[in-house]
């Protein structure tokens, strides 16, 4: 994979690739596991193996990206070739340099053995398709980009009838909501066979400013248009949308955490906010009740440090975090309260930076970390004493490498299995071949 952290800011162009084998002896090749396996020698590197993806491929932006998410379409792609639009909030070197990028990566195909010996390729403007059936496709990708003022910590994109709309952590203090629908619309209209970008001038539908910034930021699964921000003052305030498109914050915050508010989650079935905090502490509002009767569970001591990440189930009532002791734990809705997790996992060497369930199954999850790994675990897996791997949980189904400093995680909400991550080099989209 290349990546060179920042680029030149003088070039927003998007540079696109798709991972390809580099042919080494098979005798040779290990499985290298960080923590288990030996360290490497100063001639060894790593390389990934094609056949433990469907699908891989990385690009790069003008600048490194905290956070993205995943716009989802009228009608997915959900067979080779693959469409996958998404947008990202940038971390430049100035305030006025940052943007909010919408992309849309076109073509995306699967890996074939046939392929292997080929050279990786970088795309530019004038590359169009090789042929059809087996043969190997370029990608295109379209690029919208919306200036913003300030770097962006957090965001969160929600389709609200006909439009998209995405909510923004910024690092000047502000929660915003941007309209992304033109921005979306014209990646769609741009050449298929072409990488294009263009600039588009919009200003925020709604802001609001805070005492300090923050990250957790998630929007309502049952009320359309509601969201919620924490930030680094202890406070998770609620946004409510009303009729007309407009939106109004509760100034009586939810108040309760003695840290950061570093994560919220919304439940998909009941009007139930969790958040975790910089305290070590996960609780769960009733954000139908008044905030000083909203807090309706407390886990305290959820981790031995900071409770950084959380994430709701969509099928069963269980929640994933992960603090800065490495460990993620599984809680049950059933038995929180008591304070015990139902399942906990150490294998990270570093505080966990994401997580995320797979939304199309009830026990798959993804998790990253500060030890520039990418976990994805599979709860209902048991142990097998006869094919386990010291230290390694028997949970542990697949592990993905080669990026530094991964900040976020997601899965598609729509192509079960397709995985997209940032990190300080760059993005990396992939699809593994057990899932």
């Amino acid at each position: 994979m290349d990546g060179d952290g920042m680029k030149d800011a003088e070039s927003n162009e998007m540079e696109v690739q798709q991972e390809e084998e580099i042919p080494v002896a098979a005798a040779q090749k290990q499985v290298y596991i960080p923590g288990v396996s030996r360290a490497l020698k100063s001639d060894e590197k790593l390389d990934f193996d094609p056949e433990a993806y469907k699908i891989f491929y990385s690009f790069e932006m003008t600048w490194s990206c905290l956070s993205f998410d995943i716009l989802k379409e009228d009608i997915p792609t959900t067979d080779f070739p693959m469409r996958c639009c998404l947008v990202a909030g940038t971390q430049a070197d100035k305030p006025k340099n940052n943007e909010l990028v919408v992309m849309g990566l076109h073509n995306l195909t699967a890996l074939e053995g046939e392929n292997e010996d080929d050279d990786d390729e970088e795309l530019s403007d004038d590359e169009s398709d090789t042929g059809s059936g087996g043969g190997k496709k370029d990608v295109s990708s379209h690029t919208v980009t919306i200036p913003h003022y300030g770097g962006i910590n957090r965001v969160k994109v929600e389709r609200l009838g006909e439009s998209t709309v995405c909510a923004v952590w910024s690092d000047t203090e502000k929660v915003e909501l941007w309209n992304v629908t033109n921005a979306f619309n014209e990646c769609s209209k741009m050449s298929t066979k072409a990488n294009d970008e263009k600039r588009m001038q919009e200003k925020p539908l709604f802001s609001y400013s805070t005492r300090k910034e923050g990250y957790a930021l998630g929007w309502s699964k049952l009320k359309l248009g509601d969201f919620a921000s924490g930030n680094q003052c202890r406070e998770i305030h609620i946004y409510r949308m009303h009729e007309g498109g407009t939106w109004a914050v509760d100034q009586r915050a939810l108040s309760g955490h003695t840290g950061s508010v570093e994560d919220v989650h919304w439940s998909p079935t009941e009007a139930l906010l969790a958040s975790c905090s910089c305290d070590g502490t996960i609780k769960l509002w009733d954000t139908r009740s008044k905030p000083t009767d909203a807090c309706v569970c407390t886990v305290d001591k959820a981790h031995d440090s900071d409770v950084n990440v959380i994430s709701w189930n969509s099928h069963d009532p269980l929640l994933v975090t992960g603090g800065d002791d490495g460990e993620l734990k599984i809680w049950s809705l059933k038995t929180i309260q008591f304070g015990q997790p139902v399942a906990r996992f150490k294998y990270h060497r570093g505080p966990i930076t994401s997580v995320e369930w797979l939304p199309q199954e009830l026990t798959t999850f993804m998790a990253s970390g500060e030890d520039d790994q990418v976990t994805i675990w599979d709860i209902a897996t048991e142990a097998d004493s006869q094919e386990s791997i010291e230290g390694v949980p028997a949970q542990l189904m697949f592990l993905h490498l080669g990026q530094k400093e991964v900040k976020e995680v997601h899965w598609h909400p729509q192509i079960t299995g397709l995985a997209l991550t940032t990190s300080f080099d760059g993005f990396n989209l992939f699809k593994t071949v057990n899932i």
